[in-house]
């Protein structure tokens, strides 16, 4: 069947608050559709909690050199700090042209944009805490995604729900368009567009416990991958530090930041022990770690894989007026009402630092440096500018999606006014509806679910929070041997509409993707830095090290190649909190 043709001057691949955010500049300049795999207000930005960082000093002073400072050192000095400086300078900007949206942000009794502390952010270049997170409640992400969507209804731009995409229109070198498939019919759509803005967010799904929804499955970070684009820094996975025990569900970081404790099975304040100032609100490459170390110790709560996180001191009215969504998910989740009980707690898979890379304007980089993708960009999750290096801060996602896709919208404006029409390849289609009908034909035995949960298993087993070289390697050879089997999975369902079978066996595709080109890049990275520690090389090692990686996928393989970190302000240093 022949697959059904649409034009827009710019398409923007997903509906979080990067691509909503992009969306939005472009709207009543150019014809703009988005293109969403659920409907936009289901997009993961509803489930950031905490806040969105931005040096307002509602509550006490702050300056963006500060937060420049923070931001750098928690990136544990992998971030460029040229385009940390954008993400901060342009922060208050923002935040304000949110509120002027109709953004209900949490209030001070002045009427001002109430802030909190957040880990990892503090006064004076490292003094202590400083409240700098901008919320609304415990529910940011949320009226940040309910916001941003709504004006983009309002501004009349055209949205494409339930549609997966599956590929990446070239020629010469040139984006020009995408290849989408429809749920609910089954239809191959083909998208030409003289802009492509990616913003798919990440791909936690890789593990078994995870913050990630599970619509988080690397789409359109695989997809560059497929198509000759290196990926960066992809060793560098985020784990949260306060999922609820087994289940991964976000308990956010405002907890800690009204100043709920971390306590482990003796009861002891144990975060006093790794971080002496910053305590429990440390960043939290720091704090995952610490948490393990406790249980490795044997101080897990009751000899399990987990920890307590302490609400009772803080008060029943303190929770529920500033965490009613913490408060309501213990009280589902566990069964236990924080007020009187102890949380049990456990790391949890959250973000991606790796990406596609990109400049400051969202320009996606085809050789990972200096070479740019005409007609591509990449912004949010599923990018790297690099702003978060090795290790993110609590609230600077929210504060990337909105900065950076702003910022990536208005590039692709201006380019759309010289951009030409680039003729589509010949069977635009060809490549995905292949890869569909490899799928639906198949007639292998193994199970898409089975892949998935050991895929997972492996990736939390030997490609978590402490890593050596020998689990590395043992976790890369499951992931080539679970994509050999991948090539003979069966569906159950080989039917049109709805074909949940087969859209997760496409996701599937990508998780594998992804999750071996994090192993291959952790196994070689032999130091620790960030969100990435070796127990055989502990230490952080500037003098090889300091530079980013660019994974490639060339005829199926996967190769290696570095970059130089941009350093503008701050020299690398001992990370103390």
């Amino acid at each position: 069947m022949s697959p059904i043709h649409h034009t827009y001057d710019a398409l923007v691949v997903g509906a979080g608050g990067a691509g909503l955010r992009a969306a939005i500049e472009l709207a009543g300049k150019a014809s703009v559709a988005v293109l969403t795999k659920v409907y936009p207000t289901r997009s993961h930005t509803g489930a950031a909690q905490g806040g969105i960082a931005a040096t307002l000093a509602n509550v006490e002073e702050d300056h963006w050199e500060w937060h420049v400072f923070d931001t750098v050192k928690g990136s544990d000095y992998l971030g460029d700090q040229d385009a940390i400086e954008v993400l901060c300078t342009e922060a208050n900007e923002t935040v304000y042209e949110l509120e002027r949206m109709g953004l209900p942000f949490t209030r001070t009794p002045e009427g001002r944009i109430d802030q909190r502390r957040f880990g990892g952010h503090m006064r004076n270049y490292g003094e202590g805490p400083v409240r700098r997170a901008c919320y609304a409640a415990d529910r940011t992400g949320h009226v940040i995604l309910h916001t941003l969507h709504q004006r983009c209804v309002k501004l009349g731009v055209q949205f494409f729900n339930e549609f997966q995409v599956l590929d990446l229109l070239f020629h010469d070198g040139a984006c020009c368009g995408a290849v989408a498939y429809e749920l609910a019919s089954g239809e191959l759509h083909v998208f030409r567009a003289r802009a492509v803005i990616l913003a798919t967010g990440g791909f936690g799904r890789m593990y078994r416990v995870t913050a990630n929804a599970h619509t988080l499955t690397g789409d359109g970070d695989a997809i560059a991958l497929r198509r000759g684009i290196p990926l960066q820094d992809m060793e560098f996975y985020q784990f949260h530090p306060t999922g609820i025990h087994r289940k991964g569900i976000l308990l956010s970081e405002a907890s800690r930041g009204e100043g709920a404790i971390l306590r482990n099975n003796d009861g002891e304040r144990f975060m006093e022990r790794y971080a002496p100032t910053m305590k429990d609100l440390a960043p939290r490459d720091m704090v995952s770690r610490s948490i393990y170390q406790e249980i490795r110790a044997g101080r897990g709560i009751g000899g399990q894989d987990c920890v307590h996180l302490d609400f009772r001191h803080l008060g029943r009215d303190v929770i529920r007026k500033k965490l009613p969504d913490v408060n309501d998910f213990i009280q589902t989740y566990l069964a236990i009402d924080p007020a009187v009980d102890l949380v049990p707690i456990q790391p949890t898979a959250h973000y991606a630092m790796g990406g596609v890379p990109t400049t400051v304007d969202g320009q996606v980089r085809g050789d990972g440096k200096d070479a740019i993708v005409p007609g591509l960009y990449a912004a949010g999750e599923c990018a790297c500018v690099s702003v978060h290096g090795a290790n993110r801060l609590g609230t600077n996602s929210l504060l990337e999606i909105v900065v950076f896709g702003r910022r990536a919208g208005r590039r692709a404006l201006t380019d759309l006014q010289r951009a030409e029409w680039l003729p589509l390849p010949e069977r635009p289609d060809g490549p995905a509806r292949e890869q569909l009908e490899r799928l639906l034909d198949s007639s292998g035995h193994e199970l898409v679910a089975a892949i998935r949960q050991e895929l997972q298993e492996a990736m939390t087993t030997w490609g978590g929070v402490l890593r050596t070289g020998e689990e590395l390697q043992k976790c890369l050879d499951t992931v080539v041997g679970l994509k050999e089997r991948y090539q003979k999975v069966r569906l159950e369902d080989r039917g049109k509409t709805y074909n949940t079978d087969l859209l997760e066996a496409v996701e599937l595709g990508h998780l594998l993707d992804l999750a071996e080109a994090t192993v291959f890049a952790a196994l070689a990275r032999t130091e620790s830095r960030g969100a990435h520690y070796r127990e055989d090389y502990p230490q952080r090692d500037d003098a090889n090290w300091l530079k980013h990686s660019l994974v490639r996928q060339v005829d199926g393989r996967l190769e290696l190649d570095y970059k130089p970190v941009v350093i503008t302000r701050f020299q690398p240093q001992e990370r103390k909190y």
